[in-house]
């Protein structure tokens, strides 16, 4: 008897991390995005060191990123992914709620396109991100 190939289903290549902690918040980003963005599909993940295996294994074409994390805080990982090889270039948009001048200072040193509240976050900012990040490219 021969061993049956199963293929694999391919990921779409339009996938967004969301590192959120808050499951009310991952359902309002859910929401947000399935009204502008139904292309783009999501992977919610609700640690910094999640986050690190996530990108470590898949590729991402966008992060959205909460500030205030278990492990950590948005603003310093939106740093470090400045700095790396494969995704300086990704779009991160931050959606936090109370996001104090500290955190701006440092989302914006690491490129970050947007700084969002969380009320305020629509699918408008992952569309008009990612159409900053192609003009950066050409």
């Amino acid at each position: 008897m021969q061993a049956q190939t199963v293929a694999s289903k391919p990921r779409p290549e339009r996938v967004c991390l969301v590192v959120e902690d808050n499951k009310f918040d991952q359902t309002r980003i859910s929401r947000a995005m399935s009204h502008g963005c139904r292309d783009i599909s999501l992977v919610f993940t609700d640690t910094l060191a999640k986050a690190r295996a996530k990108i470590a294994e898949n590729p991402f074409m966008m992060i959205l990123l909460d500030n205030n994390l278990p492990d950590g805080m948005g603003a310093d990982f939106a740093v470090e992914l400045s700095k790396h090889p494969t995704y300086s270039k990704t779009p991160v948009v931050m959606v936090s709620d109370w996001p104090s001048p500290f955190m701006w200072a440092k989302a914006t040193k690491a490129g970050v396109h947007y700084i969002v509240s969380k009320d305020d976050f629509h699918s408008g900012y992952v569309q008009s991100a990612l159409e900053k990040s192609q003009q950066r490219v050409h």
